[in-house]
């Protein structure tokens, strides 16, 4: 308990100016924190549900903006028909029981990724709590699905030829193209992602939010996702608030030598 005091502590004391506008997590470790239980995975994914609330909570406790979650990857439709179904059931049990909450406490819902590959009741599921929750501010709570990195790369360079294919867009205003590039990602309009935060103990990026997370903080923690919580969340913080972020600049003490 004194631990957990302390990080909380630590939270409080951090100039808001500090904090991370846009938080994105790949939430790993459902899948090995069930095998080590001798579990089946699903229930590692059950159990990964009362993280996501734990972390949802936090974010809105500490006044993060912007929240992304990692649900389902463009690649883990590769995996078993049976897993990818469970999940997929999951995540509609998930979006239905925790909706009128969600709502109350002013989080509005987004999803981003591939819709066409999705189920119509999943679609028109995710499209309704987008509907809904539409004028909360408290907390943007943006969930991947069907998701990845390259895939939302390609997408954006599609949109810009076309919208340029009867009037080419200037080559050498490097702003300009950078702008009109970014309005065609799935995250238009939305700041970069300032803290990247993955559990479970792999060091990757695994194909998520590449083009945003150009100059994130990344966090990486052995803690399996299941085992997430605000504790965690707040250490997360803690970490990225004591963090110099140059952006490519030298820092102020050393200009000049």
């Amino acid at each position: 308990m004194g631990a957990r005091s302390h990080d909380h502590e630590q939270v409080s004391e951090i100039d808001p100016a500090r904090l991370p506008r846009h938080v994105a997590i790949v939430m790993d470790g459902n899948g090995r924190w069930a095998r080590a239980r001798h579990l089946p995975r699903t229930v590692g994914h059950q159990r990964g549900r009362r993280a996501v609330r734990a972390t949802i909570r936090a974010a809105m406790r500490r006044g993060v903006p912007l929240l992304t979650l990692f649900a389902f990857s463009s690649e883990n439709w590769k995996r078993p028909a049976d897993e990818v179904d469970a999940l997929m059931k999951l995540f509609i049990n998930a979006l239905e029981k925790e909706l009128d909450e969600l709502d109350e406490n002013g989080v509005r819902l987004s999803f981003i990724g591939e819709r066409a590959r999705l189920d119509s009741t999943v679609r028109e599921l995710m499209a309704s709590a987008e509907r809904r929750t539409a004028g909360n501010d408290r907390l943007q709570l943006q969930i991947a699905v069907s998701y990845g990195g390259q895939w939302d790369i390609l997408q954006a360079a599609r949109r810009l030829a076309e919208r340029h294919a009867d009037s080419p867009l200037g080559l050498d205003d490097l702003d300009t193209l950078q702008s009109a590039f970014e309005s065609g990602l799935a995250t238009a309009g939305q700041p970069p992602v300032d803290l990247f935060i993955r559990t479970g103990g792999e060091h990757r990026l695994s194909n998520f939010l590449l083009w945003q997370t150009a100059y994130a903080e990344l966090y990486f923690t052995d803690v399996l996702w299941p085992l997430f919580d605000e504790t965690e969340f707040d250490r997360a913080l803690t970490w990225f608030a004591a963090r110099d972020r140059r952006f490519g600049r030298v820092d102020s003490s050393e200009a000049g030598t």
